[in-house]
Protein backbone atom coordinates (compact mmCIF):
# COMPACT_ATOMS: atom_id res chain seq x y z
CA UNK A 1 0.00 0.00 0.00
CA UNK A 2 1.63 3.31 -1.01
CA UNK A 3 2.83 5.42 1.67
CA UNK A 4 2.16 2.89 4.14
CA UNK A 5 4.99 2.58 7.10
CA UNK A 6 6.72 -1.48 6.08
CA UNK A 7 6.58 -3.17 9.46
CA UNK A 8 10.08 -4.52 10.59
CA UNK A 9 11.06 -7.67 10.49
CA UNK A 10 10.93 -9.55 13.81
CA UNK A 11 15.03 -10.46 15.10
CA UNK A 12 15.66 -14.01 14.51
CA UNK A 13 18.72 -15.76 16.31
CA UNK A 14 20.62 -19.08 14.56
CA UNK A 15 23.45 -20.59 15.28
CA UNK A 16 25.34 -24.19 14.29
CA UNK A 17 27.75 -24.82 16.90
CA UNK A 18 29.76 -27.97 18.13
CA UNK A 19 29.18 -26.71 21.65
CA UNK A 20 25.96 -27.17 24.40
CA UNK A 21 23.08 -24.95 22.78
CA UNK A 22 22.17 -22.30 25.62
CA UNK A 23 18.16 -22.92 25.57
CA UNK A 24 17.92 -19.84 28.33
CA UNK A 25 19.90 -17.30 25.83
CA UNK A 26 17.44 -18.58 22.96
CA UNK A 27 14.58 -18.31 25.59
CA UNK A 28 15.72 -14.57 26.52
CA UNK A 29 16.38 -14.16 22.69
CA UNK A 30 12.87 -14.28 21.67
CA UNK A 31 10.51 -13.75 24.84
CA UNK A 32 9.19 -10.21 25.20
CA UNK A 33 6.73 -8.13 27.82
CA UNK A 34 3.97 -8.20 25.35
CA UNK A 35 4.61 -12.81 25.40
CA UNK A 36 1.94 -14.75 27.35
CA UNK A 37 3.56 -18.04 25.75
CA UNK A 38 7.32 -19.57 25.22
CA UNK A 39 7.32 -22.87 23.80
CA UNK A 40 10.70 -24.30 23.34
CA UNK A 41 11.81 -27.50 21.52
CA UNK A 42 14.19 -29.72 22.32
CA UNK A 43 15.19 -32.41 20.01
CA UNK A 44 17.38 -35.31 22.31
CA UNK A 45 19.37 -37.83 21.10
CA UNK A 46 17.54 -40.99 21.67
CA UNK A 47 18.64 -44.69 22.32
CA UNK A 48 16.53 -46.60 19.41
CA UNK A 49 15.38 -45.33 15.76
CA UNK A 50 13.14 -47.44 13.94
CA UNK A 51 13.79 -50.57 16.70
CA UNK A 52 17.48 -50.33 16.20
CA UNK A 53 19.34 -49.92 18.98
CA UNK A 54 21.65 -46.45 18.70
CA UNK A 55 24.11 -45.73 20.86
CA UNK A 56 25.31 -42.26 19.18
CA UNK A 57 25.17 -39.67 16.89
CA UNK A 58 27.15 -37.40 14.48
CA UNK A 59 25.59 -34.47 13.22
CA UNK A 60 27.96 -32.98 9.74
CA UNK A 61 27.21 -29.95 8.75
CA UNK A 62 27.56 -28.55 5.12
CA UNK A 63 29.86 -24.64 5.71
CA UNK A 64 26.75 -22.73 5.26
CA UNK A 65 24.24 -24.87 7.17
CA UNK A 66 24.31 -21.24 9.71
CA UNK A 67 23.47 -19.63 6.96
CA UNK A 68 20.24 -21.69 6.10
CA UNK A 69 19.11 -22.23 9.68
CA UNK A 70 19.16 -17.91 9.86
CA UNK A 71 16.92 -17.71 6.15
CA UNK A 72 15.27 -20.15 7.58
CA UNK A 73 14.28 -18.81 10.40
CA UNK A 74 13.73 -15.79 9.16
CA UNK A 75 10.99 -17.11 6.41
CA UNK A 76 8.82 -18.49 9.57
CA UNK A 77 9.81 -15.16 11.00
CA UNK A 78 8.54 -13.06 8.36
CA UNK A 79 5.40 -15.44 8.31
CA UNK A 80 4.41 -15.68 11.48
CA UNK A 81 5.14 -11.95 12.84
CA UNK A 82 7.26 -13.48 16.16
CA UNK A 83 10.67 -13.33 17.22
CA UNK A 84 12.40 -16.44 16.22
CA UNK A 85 15.56 -17.94 17.99
CA UNK A 86 17.12 -21.61 17.22
CA UNK A 87 20.32 -23.72 17.83
CA UNK A 88 21.38 -26.58 15.97
CA UNK A 89 24.93 -28.65 17.29
CA UNK A 90 27.22 -30.36 15.14
CA UNK A 91 29.54 -33.20 16.08
CA UNK A 92 29.64 -36.65 18.01
CA UNK A 93 26.21 -36.16 20.91
CA UNK A 94 25.85 -38.82 22.91
CA UNK A 95 22.27 -40.27 24.18
CA UNK A 96 20.20 -37.50 25.99
CA UNK A 97 22.22 -34.33 23.94
CA UNK A 98 20.17 -32.06 23.12
CA UNK A 99 20.73 -31.74 19.02
CA UNK A 100 18.34 -28.66 18.29
CA UNK A 101 16.69 -25.79 20.06
CA UNK A 102 13.86 -23.94 18.93
CA UNK A 103 11.78 -20.86 20.29
CA UNK A 104 9.08 -18.88 19.67
CA UNK A 105 7.24 -16.43 21.93
CA UNK A 106 3.89 -14.88 21.35
CA UNK A 107 0.66 -13.18 23.11
CA UNK A 108 -1.17 -16.48 22.75
CA UNK A 109 -0.06 -20.30 23.12
CA UNK A 110 -1.75 -21.44 19.90
CA UNK A 111 0.00 -19.23 17.90
CA UNK A 112 3.36 -20.16 19.73
CA UNK A 113 2.95 -23.78 19.42
CA UNK A 114 1.86 -23.57 15.32
CA UNK A 115 4.94 -21.73 15.19
CA UNK A 116 7.24 -23.77 16.31
CA UNK A 117 5.93 -27.04 15.26
CA UNK A 118 6.22 -24.99 11.69
CA UNK A 119 9.98 -23.63 12.71
CA UNK A 120 11.11 -27.68 13.64
CA UNK A 121 9.04 -29.11 10.64
CA UNK A 122 11.47 -26.27 8.21
CA UNK A 123 14.48 -26.28 9.91
CA UNK A 124 14.52 -30.61 9.23
CA UNK A 125 13.45 -30.12 5.72
CA UNK A 126 15.88 -26.81 4.47
CA UNK A 127 19.08 -26.91 6.91
CA UNK A 128 22.18 -29.14 5.18
CA UNK A 129 22.80 -31.08 8.64
CA UNK A 130 23.25 -34.65 8.01
CA UNK A 131 23.43 -37.55 10.85
CA UNK A 132 25.14 -40.55 11.17
CA UNK A 133 23.75 -43.13 13.73
CA UNK A 134 25.69 -45.89 15.56
CA UNK A 135 24.49 -48.73 16.30
CA UNK A 136 24.72 -51.83 18.36
CA UNK A 137 27.25 -54.22 17.27
CA UNK A 138 29.84 -51.44 16.05
CA UNK A 139 27.84 -50.52 12.60
CA UNK A 140 26.46 -46.67 11.35
CA UNK A 141 24.77 -45.51 9.45
CA UNK A 142 23.64 -41.82 7.65
CA UNK A 143 19.83 -40.92 8.12
CA UNK A 144 17.42 -38.79 5.74
CA UNK A 145 20.39 -38.23 3.49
Amino acid sequence: MPGAEEQAAPEVFAVVTSEVIDRAAIEAFVLSRRDGALVTFEGVIRDHDHGEPVTALDYSAHPDAERFLRDTCAEVARETGLAIAAGHRVGPLAIGDVALVASVAAPHRAEAFAACALLVDRIKERTPIWKRQHLEGGTSEWVNL
